[in-house]
């Protein structure tokens, strides 16, 4: 190992000329014949993460010594984990994930405010009454997270939103991986963003066109939506948060309007609430977990049944305002204490924590075939010159004897790869193959297409999809045993819209692959 490390180290010098400064540590080999020194980014209890002339190290801390005021107490060794962003995450969901891993690992928890939006969790030993970790949860927005970790402030961001280009190329010139692949990143919970109104308003349905255009300032009294004639009020959260950044992203530009600047802003889903509460001609965008006493308006089309933010239709990403609570994580080592946490989040009592928080958890659910008669009687409906009775008859039949799983996956715009919601969903169905939960049983992935083009073309599109998420499932689910399980494609088109498809968004709802098991 000791060979290994003064091989790199020298190679490292021939690379760079440039003599190292020293900051404040300064590894050497246990024979002396390699020294690092640097700045202490961090020390998981058996690495050092050091910041050099060379770029960011890592050093296994069992072949050197640390010497230097930042150096750790390798007796007395505290993990330590902070994690930064939204503030909808940080308030409740995270808080009570610690909590109850708390329990399960045997650590007393102490909550310890250290100011506005920050908190420390102290991990105690139960036994010994020693601290064992110490995370600290930032909570302030996503914006704010990746600025954090972009800044060496934060192990993990929690954000409402995908990264941004900028903040990808970023964090890759930085040496922390592209937060983009897998691993780098995870649906750590569902929720959604549902328009609220207070109880006294008697509209409770809306098409997406129409929510955009409240927000653009284009439909501006409630009376061209059949309520009263009085002005329509505005509230949605600040433009910094991955909330409001949401509904620019999943809203307004599907859409093509640009949000007005009549809308009143808001730091808090609870100002957003109370605004509306106070105003019965107000209308606010929030998160289904921040609803109170509000009402939700749920959402319409004319090529697609009425939809409301219920916890299965945000699972299988059916309701179109589905917003994922991501977790994402840099191409770094945390302590064992902290990847622990973070391995306690997939279990199933975890997801328990993450239903009574108020949020959507990852759980797969089976819907059984009786209780999905609104989308078949949509299909009838809706079905096109291209769709006959006979096509329709089939799918039914063909679809009859399963129960669909609440995991779906759905592609981004005008690509054939997978969303950030589904990528995960890869990593969570191969997780509970690998685990036996559906050995002896047959999952068939059933795909599903747009009405653009003619039928039977959608449909061999379609059953490419369904085979491209079927193997992409298999490749990651890789101690999975494959002779205690049956995978199976099927696709049927155009044959079962949910919305319609006059528009980019409608297009790509419709483009999807199902998960359906008997």
């Amino acid at each position: 190992m000791m060979t290994m490390m003064r091989a790199a180290f020298s190679a490292a010098l021939l690379l760079f000329a440039t003599p190292l400064i020293a900051q404040d540590v300064t590894l050497t080999s246990r024979d002396g014949s390699v020294t690092i020194r640097g700045m202490l980014l961090g020390f998981d209890g058996e690495f050092y993460r050091v910041e050099t002339d060379f770029g960011e190290l890592t050093v296994d801390g069992s072949g050197v010594r640390c010497d230097g005021p930042a150096c750790p107490n390798l007796q007395a060794f505290v993990a330590e984990l902070t994690i930064s962003g939204a503030a909808t995450t940080g308030d409740l969901l995270i808080p009570a994930l610690i909590e109850a891993f708390g329990m399960r690992s045997g650590h007393r928890i102490t909550r310890e405010p250290q100011g506005d939006s920050v908190v420390d969790y102290i991990l105690t030993e139960k036994t010994t009454d020693e601290i064992a970790g110490r995370f600290t949860v930032r909570s302030t927005n996503t914006d704010e997270g990746f600025a954090d970790l972009l800044a060496n402030e934060a192990d993990l961001v929690m954000a409402l939103r995908e990264i941004r280009p900028e903040e990808l190329r970023r964090a890759i010139e930085a040496g922390m991986g592209n937060l983009r692949a897998a691993g780098r990143n995870r649906v750590l919970a569902l929720d959604a963003l549902v328009p609220i109104v207070a109880q006294g308003n008697g509209v409770r349905a809306l098409t997406l066109p129409q929510l955009a255009a409240i927000y653009a300032g284009e439909l501006d009294n409630w009376q061209d939506l059949g309520g009263p004639d009085a002005p329509i009020a505005l509230h949605l959260r600040d433009a910094a948060s991955g909330l409001g950044q949401a509904v620019e992203d999943r809203l307004m530009g599907p859409s093509g309007f640009d949000l007005s600047d009549n809308a009143t802003r808001h730091d808090t889903d609870r100002a957003i609430l109370d605004a509306v509460l106070r105003d019965p001609f107000a209308i606010g965008l929030t998160t289904a977990s921040e609803t109170g006493l509000a009402a939700q308006v749920e959402l319409s089309g004319a090529c697609g049944f009425t939809i409301g933010a219920t916890r299965i239709n945000a699972k299988t990403e059916d309701y179109p305002l589905t917003t994922p609570a991501f977790l994402y994580m840099p191409a770094r080592r945390l302590p064992k204490l902290a990847r622990e946490f973070l391995a306690f989040t997939r279990l199933p009592a975890a997801q328990m924590v993450i239903r009574r928080a108020g949020f959507v958890d990852q759980m797969p659910e089976e819907i059984p075939i009786n209780q999905q008669g609104a989308r078949f009687a949509n299909a009838i409906t809706q079905a096109g010159p291209e769709t006959s009775l006979t096509d329709l008859q089939a799918m039914v039949t063909r679809l009859t004897p399963y129960d669909r799983l609440t995991i779906s996956f759905r592609f981004e715009a005008g690509s054939s790869l997978l969303d950030a919601q589904s990528r995960s969903n890869v990593e969570q169905l191969a997780a509970a193959l690998e685990q036996g939960l559906y050995d002896g049983r047959e999952l068939m992935f059933v795909g599903f297409s747009d009405g653009s083009g003619d039928a039977a073309g959608n449909r061999r599109i379609a059953l490419d999809r369904a085979k491209a998420v079927r193997r992409a499932v298999e490749l990651a689910a890789r101690d999975a045993d494959p002779d205690r399980l049956t995978l199976t494609t099927e696709a049927f088109g155009e044959a079962m819209p949910m919305a319609c498809d006059d528009s980019a968004w409608g297009r790509q709802v419709n483009r999807r692959v199902e998960v359906w098991i008997r």
